[in-house]
């Protein structure tokens, strides 16, 4: 059996020509500003045309451009490489705001003439602005280019055990060299979602504070100091807390070392190589943190491949079941609704 895979992420601009594009395809989509189109239209042009510079900017610490599609792509030959022998199995990239985007990914599908379709976000904390919007623009693109196959999306996967052994087995390290400066303290660092997304039912947080606690659980540290926060505000709105500013602040007053984790990025990009690594460092021993270490991202770490592996073996073995049809089926890490009733933005519901 064929079986084609598509690996979901956000994307990056790959030249200071295309930060502005990019911004605009971001500030464009109905899942980050919900306002009518004309109105969302007109504030993607002007938001892009204020924040290029800035971008750019930002850019410029990693050579003009970003490193998330090079990463990506290396996610995708680590995990195809998992298979061998009977299925046929090709990985493919649809990028959300910059190529390969879901139509020209759509095109290439389409040629590789797949029986089987497994939608894999590479966001594990499912959220409407992220895995929600990339599977929205995937079934749009999937219409238009005429494939008709029965497909599986994988919704999420915050407690996935590879994946949390991945982060799990760096921050403990991370922890070890931090001590050298006292006792640290471990912030959990996501990006953030403004209230009022979150207020509306969406799962993001919950599936962040999932991910904290199982890490946590995994490394089974007595007494661990931690917490979550999250990153990247913009905008006058209100968003989710505490903001990792904030905590960075709390550690420099408390006088302790800080051990600073991105759970909600598989990729190392702007987020992370600058926010995390220039900024917020900066940040950290201007406010007296004695010490600052940042925990990488996943990548293409073995057990995290290991574990979208087990996740696409998941998604195979209900496909042989017969457990779907030429519809979408919407399915967790765990193949079961994981989230609250107060989640009602949570695409899986149904329970197995």
């Amino acid at each position: 059996m064929k079986v084609a895979i598509i690996l979901f992420n956000l994307g990056g601009p790959d030249s200071p020509k295309a930060v502005r594009p990019f911004l605009r395809n971001l500030f464009n989509d109905p899942a980050i500003i919900t306002v009518p189109g004309p109105i969302r239209w007109f504030l993607s042009h002007l938001i892009s045309l204020r924040r290029a510079p800035i971008a750019r900017e930002i850019y410029q610490h990693l050579g003009g451009k970003s490193p998330l599609l090079g990463l990506t792509r290396k996610q995708a030959q680590a995990l195809e490489d998992q298979f061998d022998g009977g299925d046929e199995v090709k990985t493919f990239i649809a990028m959300r705001y910059w190529h390969p985007m879901s139509d020209e990914t759509a095109q290439a599908v389409k040629s590789f003439a797949p029986e089987r379709i497994i939608l894999l976000p590479l966001y594990p904390q499912f959220s409407t602005t992220t895995t929600g919007s990339s599977l929205t623009d995937w079934q749009r693109a999937a219409r238009q280019a005429d494939i008709n196959v029965p497909t599986i999306a994988i919704c999420c996967y915050p407690e996935e055990p590879g994946f949390i052994s991945a982060i799990a087995t760096q921050t403990v390290a991370a922890i070890k060299e931090a001590a050298k400066s006292g006792n640290p303290r471990v912030l959990f660092s996501a990006h953030g979602l403004p209230r009022k997304i979150v207020d509306g039912g969406d799962p993001y947080v919950d599936h962040v504070e999932m991910t904290a606690a199982a890490i946590v659980e995994n490394i089974a540290q007595t007494d661990l100091d931690w917490t979550v926060c999250y990153q990247s505000r913009v905008g006058p709105l209100e968003w989710v807390g505490p903001a990792t500013e904030d905590e960075i602040e709390r550690a420099g007053r408390d006088g302790i070392p800080l051990v600073v984790v991105p759970i909600a990025f598989v990729s190392e990009h702007s987020e992370t190589l600058v926010e995390l690594d220039i900024e917020y460092k900066e940040l950290a021993f201007a406010c007296g943190v004695p010490a600052y270490h940042r925990v990488r991202t996943v990548c293409s770490d073995l057990s995290f491949i290991g574990g979208l592996k087990n996740l696409v073996d998941l998604a195979l073995e209900t496909i042989k079941k017969g457990d779907i049809d030429e519809s979408l089926k919407i399915s967790s890490y765990s193949n079961d609704r994981i989230c609250s009733n107060h989640c009602p933005k949570c695409p899986n519901t149904q329970r197995n």
